[in-house]
């Protein structure tokens, strides 16, 4: 029928779902880092629904609900907090400083532990005291 080729000239096929699925995820963790760091500047009611919505993974219509608003209003509220915590990182960039200071600690990490293992093969009397500082390295 109509409705079914139009349905199936919907569809994704594998690909363009996993990569879909991809983007989403990596839209999902963008927000999250923003609103763990500026979740503290939302209302109240902003924290709830996307607290509902990115971590309980309700639907509008369940925080709608709960919430006792429509799911228009669910919806307006979510994409305003988006806006507004891309316009707080964009003027103080405290993720992007974040993400630029875990990439050099696992940097300068990863450096560490290449030398700690070419010194312990040059140096096997400072065995332990080298497994102490690869150990430490570790729990970081």
């Amino acid at each position: 029928s109509g409705t079914m080729a139009r349905c199936k000239a919907k569809m994704l096929d594998g690909a363009e779902m996993e990569d879909e699925l991809r983007d989403n995820l990596a839209k999902s963790v963008a927000f999250l880092e923003l609103w763990d760091v500026y979740g503290a500047l939302l209302t109240e009611r902003q924290r709830l629904v996307t607290d509902l919505f990115f971590n309980c993974d309700l639907s509008l219509s369940e925080i709608a609900e709960q919430t006792g608003v429509s799911r228009q209003s669910v919806s307006d509220c979510i994409h305003k907090v988006k806006r507004q915590l891309g316009g707080y990182e964009e003027k103080l960039g405290f993720v992007r400083a974040m993400r630029r200071e875990r990439e050099a600690r696992a940097a300068l990490s990863a450096r560490l532990k290449d030398r700690i293992e070419r010194m312990k093969g040059e140096h096997p009397e400072l065995k332990s005291e080298l497994e102490a500082l690869e150990s430490a390295l570790q729990e970081e």
